[in-house]
């Protein structure tokens, strides 16, 4: 909750409360501490450059980096802040950095070290970041580069099960493009992408399967506590929680190797109508499973993990990296 508020003041302008309240979990001895210190600390150093206190977000990350956290979270937040400001050779030491720490000194960085780390989420995104930023300077590909590679084939599959090469996600001028925001530019690019491909590859019907997982708003998760109690086990003791446990669901499915993964607004009358339709009683979890696969047939999803400083799947209006997608979520 103290971190929702400092986001919440540190959205309005009020940056002076936000970093307040980060002082106040990053004491240990007061009421109120945290048990993430260093996660909270990047918190507090990108919310001291959106301040515009410069000199102090650069003490500050002097000062995250002496103590060598191990926190792979932390340290994308704190490369991601520096690549925002587009000082992309600092990013690029920071990315490389952070993998080091997360994974410990003289560990390899191969596919499978990352794929047993207990935080593998987050050291993959340190391995994709450093990609990213690294093609931005021109650098050559290395084997760090091509773990990467490995990794995002591994996460997903679109498009008949092929997979764009992080070289031509990782474009300068699609970056740009992404990045200015250039629709008609963008959309080609998705032309470019499936022109190749027969027309019903193009629509979910035709396509790879979804792996969907279903995703109650706060409304229909209170309406869907009063007509179908017997479900509380099933998502949740409340909404909070029930956000926990579809984001832990989506990273233990990637985990597994599950391709094309997507998150689907339910609906209490939709979930219903799908079970009359179908003959199935809306209680069970066959029920629930047929309605999901039936949105991710229908479009009607939303394809997880969205982008760091993309918005939430969740619709909360917050950045992805602040809400289900932060370590501490």
């Amino acid at each position: 909750m103290l971190l929702e508020a400092a986001d919440a003041w540190s959205e309005a302008g009020d940056y002076d409360r936000a970093l307040d309240i980060y002082a106040r979990l990053l004491n240990g001895n007061a009421e109120g501490g945290t048990g993430e210190p260093d996660l909270v600390d990047a918190y507090r150093i990108n919310t001291l450059w959106d301040a515009g206190r410069d000199e102090d977000a650069r003490a500050a990350a002097r000062e995250f980096r002496k103590r060598h956290p191990r926190h792979a979270g932390a340290w994308n937040f704190v490369a991601e802040s520096f690549e925002a400001r587009e000082e992309t050779d600092t990013a690029a030491e920071w990315f490389t950095a952070g993998v080091t720490h997360a994974l410990g000194a003289g560990t390899p960085v191969t596919v499978e070290t990352v794929e047993a780390s207990p935080e593998q989420y987050d050291v993959e995104m340190l391995l994709i970041g450093r990609h990213r930023v690294r093609r931005l300077l021109g650098e050559p590909h290395d084997d760090w580069d091509d773990v990467a590679d490995i990794l995002h084939e591994h996460r997903a599959s679109p498009f008949g099960g092929g997979v764009r090469p992080l070289d031509e996600a990782h474009d300068p001028l699609l970056l740009k493009r992404m990045a200015d925001r250039n629709r008609v530019a963008l959309e080609a690019d998705i032309e470019a992408l499936t022109g190749g491909l027969p027309d019903e590859s193009r629509t979910p019907r035709g396509g790879p399967r979804q792996t969907c997982v279903l995703y109650w708003p706060p409304e229909e998760f209170r309406l869907l506590g009063e007509r179908r109690p017997e479900s509380a086990d099933a998502h949740g003791s409340d909404h909070a929680d029930h956000r926990r446990q579809v984001e832990r669901t989506l990273r233990e499915l990637s985990e597994q190797g599950a391709a094309r993964l997507a998150v689907g607004a339910a609906t209490v009358s939709g979930l219903e109508a799908h079970a009359k339709q179908t003959g199935a009683r809306p209680e069970t979890p066959a029920a629930r499973s047929a309605y999901a696969a039936e949105l991710a047939r229908t479009d009607q999803v939303v394809a997880w993990p969205p982008p760091r400083n993309g918005p939430c799947w969740c619709a909360s209006g917050r950045k992805y990296k602040k809400c289900c997608g932060s370590p501490l979520a």
